[in-house]
């Protein structure tokens, strides 16, 4: 049997591999580099560079890189051996402090935004020694930010790391008002990520889900997941043989991969790992994905990420859990035991009710995409608008506050369960809302909109921002004030009167929240073509500007490369479904149809023109088939069209919409007509495998 102990994190230069393979004076410098942001000196970088390499050696690397998160969503790399020719035939293991610390990557071809011209290629990576180090197959990963030659974040940690910067400032001044020392606040982040299993043979019959992720036709299966019935189900063989492969792949990494059950989709999964620091959490979740892609092949496999592999099912979501903790083991957004650390409890909730009412915009733009957008609001997905569930506690005790300044907790309840031996536990004070986008769960809070495939720097990066903003409002108020305890009861009541509107604990789901949200006057972005520009609002630019987490310049890119990339995802999935019915779908149907018209002739023959064979059923089959066949051919030249005209329409903004308003519609036009077919030709006429064989063959 493995020993988990001696298997987790073997292949990351952690704290136990530091200790080893540097000097003490080394470990140190490290340690308050890390821990203070301290600058280290080359000497330093010499020393952990070298104990770096000798370790990474050790372990069978033979290369290094800078791995980064650039704008694609996905993170890259580029190898270098360590391997430095010594002149006489032989050769030198280096790897130097000075490329540890920095390294240069051609930054052309990444998307900029229009920060950079083309031919401008040159980028650097700079190290982010807060992440472990780490080997993937045979080479040493060093976690790196990545920006160009002007210094402009081309990456998605960058901005996250100056958001944590900001979050740090803004509660240290206003938990100096509580007497609260610590060397560090910091958010954590725990990240539930949800996936879908597909037999590889099969997958690789679909050219929808090769080149965009998801299928684009389908016809309803017999058996969706109306019985509830694979949700926390036994695991089947395979599948379970999976996830224990994956789990020694991850732990191998060092990512705490903890809890793993079905989903309530047929083929549908989740992995949720142990908390994390925030930037490590979003790095852990990074490599996630790409070790569940890769363990699955090796499974015969594939694995599916995007947020709508399947119409009329549940889509997959990444639930981020973000919480608030200081260097010395205090949750902030956890009841205390005396008045003082309750008070200060309630404070901390206030500053993230008035961020998410203030920056509702913000929040939705963070987890804004063409894929993300076929999840919200359906099924398990929370809807578009954002709002924020407390539970009925907290909600009724912040409302009264003013009036109940001392912290009363209802009596622990005791849940009866009345089944002999089970015992009796606890009642939590609240039950959880699964339509909320934005939940307190007790510690900490769930922004349940961030779709499984993509990158949570975003999200993070808006949420530490718009918190430390909250914060900065409040430490000014208290820093003002002759008397901190009215100050603060002032702070909570104002929040309370202000902001209450983004308080919703009923069905998210329902028809009238439309409209009393609308009532409320908050924003509604149903796509992500309404929501990205909102990015740029005047209120949204001096925000990010005041913390110092984004400049206007990098702004701007950041909104043109996502309302680009919701373009182009758009115009691949019109491509690739033109193609389909184009090159599969219609001959297929045509050679049904001649099938059905040969038998119809051969059995009018076969009668002599009597009725001595009835083909009714025949008859009625072709003229259906045929009258399908020729909308469906109509119907995607219709599309071919659109699309070609919305991918010459500028500007950007407009185009995003027109994908939206007109090209998605007729989209969902064809794949009426498409799945109509094949729910009337035959399985072995069908180009493609079914929804059924699909989701029930694993």
């Amino acid at each position: 049997m493995t020993n988990l102990s001696e298997l987790f994190g073997s292949m990351v230069f952690n704290e136990r591999a530091m200790r080893h393979y540097l000097t003490p004076e080394a470990f140190d410098a490290l340690r308050r580099t890390v821990d203070a942001g301290a600058q280290m000196d080359l000497s330093t970088a010499d020393a952990v560079a070298d104990g770096m390499r000798t370790w990474a050696l050790e372990n069978g690397a033979t290369h290094y890189a800078h791995w980064f998160q650039p704008h694609t969503g996905f993170t890259a790399e580029k190898h270098e051996s360590f391997l430095t020719p010594n002149g006489d035939g032989g050769v030198l293991m280096e790897f130097s402090g000075k490329t540890l610390i920095r390294g240069e990557a051609d930054g052309s071809s990444f998307p900029s935004g229009g920060l950079r011209a083309t031919f401008e290629a040159r980028g650097y990576t700079a190290w982010d020694p807060s992440s472990y180090a780490f080997i993937k197959g045979n080479v040493l990963c060093i976690p790196t930010a990545f920006c160009s030659y002007g210094g402009h974040a081309l990456d998605k940690k960058t901005p996250l790391l100056r958001s944590m910067t900001a979050l740090n400032t803004q509660a240290q001044r206003v938990l100096k008002f509580f007497g609260t020392k610590c060397g560090s606040v910091y958010s954590t982040v725990g990240l539930e990520q949800e996936y879908f299993l597909v037999d590889r043979e099969r997958y690789n019959k679909r050219k929808d889900l090769i080149y965009t992720g998801h299928t684009l036709f389908g016809a309803r299966p017999p058996k969706g997941q109306e019985m509830d019935d694979h949700y926390y189900g036994a695991l089947k063989i395979r599948v379970a043989d999976f996830m224990q492969d994956l789990n020694d792949e991850l732990w191998k990494l060092g990512i705490p991969a903890k809890t793993e059950h079905n989903e309530v989709a047929p083929a549908q999964h989740e992995l949720a790992p142990v908390f994390a620091k925030c930037n490590i959490a979003v790095d852990h979740n990074q490599m996630m994905m790409e070790v569940m892609k890769k363990v699955a092949r090796r499974h015969s496999l594939t694995c599916l990420l995007h947020e709508k592999p399947f119409a009329g099912i549940n889509g997959s979501g990444k639930h981020n859990n973000w919480g608030l903790s200081t260097d010395t083991g205090i949750n902030l957004l956890s009841p205390g035991k005396t008045q003082e650390e309750n008070v200060r409890f309630l404070l901390f909730v206030c500053a993230v009710i008035r961020a998410v009412d203030e920056y509702q915009d913000l929040l939705r733009y963070s987890v804004s995409c063409a894929s993300n957008d076929n999840r919200l609001g359906g099924f398990e997905a929370p809807p578009a608008i954002i709002s924020m569930f407390l539970g009925e506690d907290l909600e009724a005790f912040l409302t009264s506050y003013a009036g109940h300044p001392d912290y009363a907790s209802r009596a622990t309840q005791m849940l009866k369960l009345g089944a002999g031996a089970v015992l009796d536990i606890p009642r939590d004070n609240t039950d959880r809302n699964r339509t909320s986008p934005f939940a307190f769960t007790g510690n900490k809070f769930e922004f349940r909109s961030l779709g499984s495939s993509m990158s949570a720097a975003d999200c993070n990066t808006v949420l530490n921002t718009i918190v430390a903003e909250s914060l900065r409002v409040f430490a000014e108020r208290m820093e003002g004030a002759e008397d901190i305890q009215a100050a603060v009861d002032a702070l909570i009541l104002e929040t309370m009167r202000d902001h209450s509107r983004i308080i919703f604990s009923g069905n998210g789901y329902s028809e009238e929240w439309i409209a009393e949200a609308t009532r409320r006057g908050l924003s509604n972005y149903p796509s992500s073509a309404e929501a990205i520009p909102h990015l740029m609002d005047e209120k949204n630019v001096e925000l990010f500007e005041r913390h110092h987490v984004m400049s206007r310049t990098e702004m701007a890119a950041v909104m043109d490369i996502l309302l680009e990339n919701y373009c182009k995802q758009i115009n691949i999935d019109a491509c690739v479904m033109s193609e389909m019915v184009r090159r599969d779908i219609l001959p297929a149907v045509i050679g049904y149809g001649r099938g059905l018209a040969e038998t119809i002739d051969a059995k009018g023959r076969a009668g002599g023109g009597s009725a001595a064979f009835p083909c009714a059923a025949e008859t009625e089959l072709l003229h259906d088939v045929s009258t399908l066949c020729d909308e469906l051919h109509c119907r995607r030249q219709a599309l071919d069209a659109v699309t070609a005209e919305t991918a010459q329409i500028e500007p950007l903004t407009e185009r995003a919409l027109a994908y939206r308003n007109t090209v998605m519609p007729q989209m969902s036009r064809v794949r009426e007509t498409a799945d109509a077919l094949e729910d009337i030709v035959s399985k072995e006429a069908w180009p493609y495998p079914s929804y059924g064989n699909l989701l029930y063959r694993v």
